[in-house]
């Protein structure tokens, strides 16, 4: 199946890394592959390093909200270095988590076809989980579960900074 973690609201990223610990205690072989986080949480190492999922930071597909270097021609040429790179192992696992997947799909990054063409060229063994802001409609329909997550209340709207270990 393909599922879709989305939406402005804080939880994406972490539901997909509960998905990932259930999946591994449960003996799946688990990727999990990170975009466009440049200073990650510690979530990605223990699921490494405690119950054995591979981890996978594409430190090339950078933000260019955050990296004012980052051009769109830059992050596309490197989006399109990951998907080679992903072809080219995904077979061998039960759960492939793309996290911030969606943030590629912006214009100038990858198209619908090549991203749809990279989904649905997946291996039919291979559970995908696609998280980030602004699914768009296509994707939305390709999937088979879509969840929302919603912003309705942040602390960060009262100017308090994201807290480590909490948010980051």
């Amino acid at each position: 199946m393909l599922q879709v973690y989305t939406g402005d609201g804080k939880g994406k990223t972490t539901a997909a890394e509960g998905l990932a610990l259930r999946a591994r205690s449960r003996g799946l072989k688990v990727l999990f592959a990170q975009f466009m986080k440049e200073t990650p949480g510690g979530e990605p190492e223990a699921l490494r390093d405690i119950v054995g999922v591979e981890v996978i930071r594409f430190r090339d597909v950078l933000s260019p909200l955050f990296n004012k270097s980052v051009t769109t021609e830059k992050l596309r040429e490197a989006s399109l270095k990951a998907l080679e790179k992903l072809n080219q192992i995904i077979a061998v696992y039960d759960l492939v988590i793309l996290d911030e997947f969606i943030h590629l799909l912006r214009p100038g990054v990858l198209t619908e076809e090549e991203a749809g063409g990279f989904i649905n060229g997946r291996p039919s063994n291979v559970e995908f989980v696609l998280t980030g802001r602004g699914a768009p409609p296509w994707l939305i329909e390709m999937a088979d579960l879509v969840t929302e997550m919603k912003d309705i209340k942040h602390p960060a709207t009262k100017g308090v900074k994201a807290r480590k270990g909490i948010e980051y």
